[in-house]
């Protein structure tokens, strides 16, 4: 739509250098004719080269450098940039005018470039941001089917499906996974940030404020736009290893970037990767099985308990291997008046993940299936394996019409993820079980063409476009031994009933104007109309200002209404799962919003949007050339906010049978869940962000970032139960589905990171505050659960031997920390009987300890 700087051809070409005031190149600087998006980035030896207008503004900007704008005069034109003098970073998210710096935008914003991200000492995007932005949160699941594969991610605590991810400005598409289990972020649809290698991207620029008025659905919390790479002067090749302190979890990767230029301005950007990981464990040892009631001295078991302290259990990051392949091309018109563009990538992943572990007690395997002929009291551990495919590429032109800058795409954007439960067996099948079964797929796709129209008269800019969308969401049923009788154990299979393939279609338009009465003063406004072909209409807009402090600082705020059409997963995702249901281990049965069962026997009205209103408020300030500093307090109230609903069980009455009950009967199911709008929700929060940059600290350099959110969201007023549900008693959202949304994830964040470079050394130091979590029982508050903060330091270490080769090792987690361990109180499904040392539905950081990283950089 917007983002993504682009080499647009309008003239003669100008090139040049870009160095500091030591005569040493700059690399990454951001070169933007003045007034528009057009523009390019330095390669690593400081080299530039754009095509623009004799006599147009060309405005040169890196973070610790001063900006410097220039008028085109000639073809060369050479350029020094003052160091230690500012901190502001050009970016485009949140405007299709014109760029803007991060102090001077009406909205907050982040830029990171690639070097923070590979500072963090994290192993993929989503890992790095969580360590980078302080609202955003992502953190490994475990014992959660194919959630443990994907790591649900969220900004400002407003779950996955409310940020809106975009590749160079466009649209990704969402991933094919719903995450139903009982892990942060349950009944929501995210993007796979797994899918999009950090080796392809040049900056992630985040915009922490609603943005639907100019994007669309799905961006109330915020935008995440990746850009990635353009022209680069080296092939650059990165190999890393490393394993835990307690010698799990060994991974390793490599990834390659190049690119080819031509003389012209035309570029390709090539990048491939592989990474793999393995698992680690970190279960409990409880020596009895509460859960079953088997005490640690039993007659029959006793024997196997005291040989599987941890009950067989594997608790911890799963088991995987990713293979990436990206690329980004833009190629100038003859004529010079434009590009045509491309770009776009298919990342491929094998997982393992672990289910429970069926002890010899709960499952038997008396055919010996599973193990050695003879043998007696052997339990197994399921394995869920996942295929995950996720392919997009976007093709378009950029040019100039009439003063306009025009660009006009198509997207194509697929995720797809095959599972298979192995090292299980179906009872009801008896000796002619499989051992491994298909139990299943699920896919999801969008199609995308947008027009973007954008141009700058002076004080006043316009932008105005269209987007068409269509959508596809199918599920696949698995082999029929994965699900007859009782089915695979772990997760019975997709049953033809469960399969479906739906569609819906979208188009919206909006009109974007910002509008500078004086140098002081900038308003701006966007409107944006959307209509969906299953639930109907929407508007939002947005108004914002911001009113500068001299050249120190600016007064900025916005407030907008926004939208989330409810993906099609939830609205026809069907499955059963084995999970822990009805007080014990059993059948749980997922019904979707379509189904008559739910519609018109439950009372369970058609999903639709959330609507949203969004207002935030804060102040930048430049204390000094060095020192600069914003504070943002934010308001987000979502209303009619799509649930997945807590268990919907049997009430313990036997004598009578309620229209609920005989559902479950009917379905062989011991509960039922549901999605359903029915929660209003209010959060708040403040993020601060204070950079030092330029510290001279004896023959070096020292950069200090301390940056924090705090936040806090509460449910409003009444939760919407159907009637007919309520008239029998049933809580649809209990206390313990209502902590996944006001306290599964930190209230408070916070980072300080010191950045020393001496000589050929670079030091890094991060410590992140991870803030406390809290578990609430789902009827007694007594057995509730508040896990204390943390701290979690990082330390990184580059050595450039070379300007083409350079080492780096780092230990994530340094000083070991773990999350306070689960104390039961008495409620053995807290922990699953012991099974569980660490908290599981609800997440800080992790339960890995300690990893120790190598790697090393070549460039040719």
């Amino acid at each position: 739509m917007f983002l993504g700087v682009s080499n647009l051809i309008l003239g003669q070409t100008v090139s040049g250098v870009v160095t500091d005031d030591t005569s040493q190149p700059i690399p990454g600087v951001s070169v933007i004719v003045k007034g528009s998006t057009t523009g390019t980035t330095t390669d690593f030896d400081g080299n530039y080269s754009l095509s623009v207008n004799q006599g147009e503004t060309l405005v040169f900007s890196y973070i610790g450098y001063e900006t410097k704008e220039v008028v085109v005069s000639g073809s060369l034109l050479n350029i020094t940039l003052k160091s230690g003098v500012a901190l502001d970073a050009v970016v485009l998210v949140g405007n299709r005018a014109k760029p803007r710096t991060i102090l001077d935008s009406p909205v907050p914003i982040d830029n990171i470039g690639v070097s923070e991200l590979k500072n963090t000492g994290q192993p993929t995007v989503d890992k790095m941001l969580t360590y980078k932005v302080p609202s955003f949160n992502s953190s490994t699941q475990t014992i959660s089917d194919a959630t443990a594969h994907f790591d649900p991610a969220d900004l400002r605590g407003l779950g996955p499906s409310r940020t809106l991810v975009l590749v160079n400005g466009k649209r990704k598409n969402q991933s094919a996974l719903v995450y139903i289990n009982d892990t942060p972020g349950k009944g929501e649809v995210g993007v796979d940030l797994k899918s999009i290698p950090a080796a392809a991207i040049e900056r992630i620029e985040v915009l922490r404020d609603g943005a639907s008025a100019q994007y669309g659905s799905d961006a109330i919390a915020g935008v995440i736009n990746m850009v990635l790479k353009k022209g680069v002067e080296y092939t650059t090749v990165n190999a890393k290893a490393g394993v835990t302190t307690e010698g799990d979890g060994f991974n390793y990767g490599i990834d390659l970037n190049t690119a080819l230029t031509g003389e012209n301005g035309a570029y390709l950007n090539l990048t491939f990767g592989y990474y793999e990981q393995d698992k680690t464990n970190r279960s409990g040892t409880p020596g009895a099985d509460a859960l079953f009631g088997v005490p640690a001295n039993d007659p029959t078991f006793g024997s196997w308990l005291a040989e599987n302290p941890d009950l067989g259990m594997t608790v911890g990051q799963p088991e995987l291997k990713k293979t990436d392949v990206f690329f980004n091309a833009g190629l100038p018109f003859k004529s010079g008046n434009g590009e045509f563009y491309t770009f776009g990538g298919l990342s491929y992943r094998k997982g393992k993940s672990f289910a429970l572990y069926r002890a010899p007690y709960w499952v038997q395997d008396p055919f010996n299936l599973l193990h050695e002929a003879g043998t007696t009291y052997q339990g197994f551990q399921p394995n869920f394996e996942t295929d995950v495919r996720d392919n997009n590429v976007t093709a378009g032109a950029k040019w100039e019409l009439l003063g306009f800058n025009v660009d006009l795409s198509g997207t194509y954007g697929r995720n797809a993820v095959d599972y298979n439960v192995t090292n299980s067996l179906n009872p009801s099948l008896g000796a002619s079980s499989p051992t491994s079964f298909d139990v299943g797929a699920y896919s999801f796709s969008n199609t995308l063409a947008n027009f973007d129209v954008s141009r700058n008269f002076g004080t006043l800019s316009v932008a105005f476009g269209a987007e068409v969308k269509g959508e596809r969401f199918t599920a696949k049923a698995g082999e029929s031994a994965s699900y007859v009788g009782g089915g695979a154990q772990s997760f019975p299979g997709l049953q033809p009933s469960n399969e479906v393939t739906a569609t819906r279609d979208n188009y919206g338009v909006y009109a974007d104007l910002e509008w500078e009465p004086t140098e002081a003063l900038l308003i701006g406004g966007a409107v944006r109309y959307e209509d969906f072909s299953d639930f109907g209409d929407n508007t939002s807009w947005k108004v914002n200002a911001r009113y500068s402090l001299g050249k120190s600082g600016a007064l900025r705020g916005s407030y907008s209404t926004g939208f989330r059409a409810p993906s099609l997963h939830q609205i026809y995702l069907s499955n059963i799962q084995t999970l822990v249901s009805g007080g014990t281990i059993s059948n749980q049965g997922t019904f979707n919003n379509v189904d008559p069962v739910i519609r018109a026997g439950l009372g369970v009205p058609q999903l639709t949007a959330e609507t949203s209103k969004n207002i935030s408020a804060g102040i930048t300030y430049k204390f000094e050339n060095n020192f600069t500093a914003s504070v943002d307090f934010y308001n987000v109230k979502v209303n009619d906010r799509v649930l997945f609903t807590g268990e919907i069980g049997f009430d313990g009455d036997n004598a009578s049978t309620n229209p609920v009950e005989q559902v479950l009967i009917d379905n062989s199911i011991t509960s039922l869940k549901f999605f359903t709008n029915a929660v209003n929700t209010e959060t708040s929060g403040v993020d601060v962000v204070l950079n030092y940059g330029n510290i001279e600290l004896g023959n070096g350099k020292l950069d200090a970032t301390l940056a924090a959110n705090f936040n806090d969201t509460k449910i409003k007023g009444k939760i919407g139960t159907p009637a007919l549900l309520e008239a029998n008693g049933y809580d649809i959202f209990n206390r313990k589905e209502q902590s996944r949304i006001i306290s599964a994830r930190p209230k408070s964040k916070i980072l300080l990171g010191l950045d020393y470079e001496l000589n050929k050394w670079n030091f890094i130091v991060n410590n992140t505050y991870f803030g406390e979590v809290t578990w609430q029982h789902a009827t007694t508050p007594t057995n509730d659960q508040t896990f204390a903060g943390k701290v979690i330091t990082d330390l990184v270490i580059n050595y450039e031997f070379s300007d083409k080769f350079s080492a780096n090792v780092s230990a994530s987690n340094l000083l070991n920390v773990y999350p306070d361990e689960v104390d039961t109180k008495g409620d053995v499904v807290t922990d699953l009987g012991g099974r569980f040392r660490y908290p599981w539905e609800v997440n800080q950081f992790g339960f890995n300890g300690t990893t120790l990283n190598a790697g090393v950089t070549f460039k040719f």
